[in-house]
């Protein structure tokens, strides 16, 4: 290569990099709605097979009121941390959000949130997670460990 060309050619390398750091590619932007809906980009994707408790759905622990749907939204952002959710495609449903399963780490976030109790097996859609409820059930733990109402259940009333 010809040193005219060299320097052609690290000028050119020179600006692409320059360029690429100060105009750098369009992170991924990632919104949890709640406990089993998230936002990545402009893709509404949620959860299929499990309900998580609505936003303002409460229970009652030791008589005390405890807002489930917040904790249940606050255990998925803490799961997903900084990573990006690798989400697997099942469906649209009738909202025209994308149905999915979504890992990090190669963990199912759904799996997760059911098993620690702050989301439930959608059997009316799935019987994939029902193990993992029924793990939480037996161990008490989220949920179970207060009075509640079943998300199906609360959004009727509500």
């Amino acid at each position: 290569m010809s040193s005219n060309k060299k320097n052609h050619y690290l000028v050119i390398k020179f600006f692409i990099i320059f360029f690429s750091l100060i105009f750098p590619l369009k992170a991924l932007e990632i919104k949890i709605v709640d406990g089993d809906t998230i936002h990545i980009n402009k893709d509404k994707i949620r959860f299929s097979g499990i309900d998580a408790p609505e936003l303002n759905q409460t229970c009652l622990l030791n008589n005390n009121v405890v807002n489930c749907g917040k904790i249940s939204k606050e255990l998925l952002i803490k799961k997903i941390a900084n990573n990006i959710p690798n989400c697997i495609k099942e469906g649209i449903d009738q909202y025209k959000r994308i149905l999915a399963e979504c890992f990090v780490n190669n963990k199912s976030l759904s799996s997760y949130l059911v098993r620690n109790g702050y989301a439930f097996a959608y059997r009316k859609y799935s019987k994939k997670f029902i193990e993992d409820e029924e793990y939480a059930q037996k161990n008490n733990l989220g949920m179970w460990s207060m009075k509640f109402d079943f998300p199906w259940d609360f959004r009727k009333k509500n």
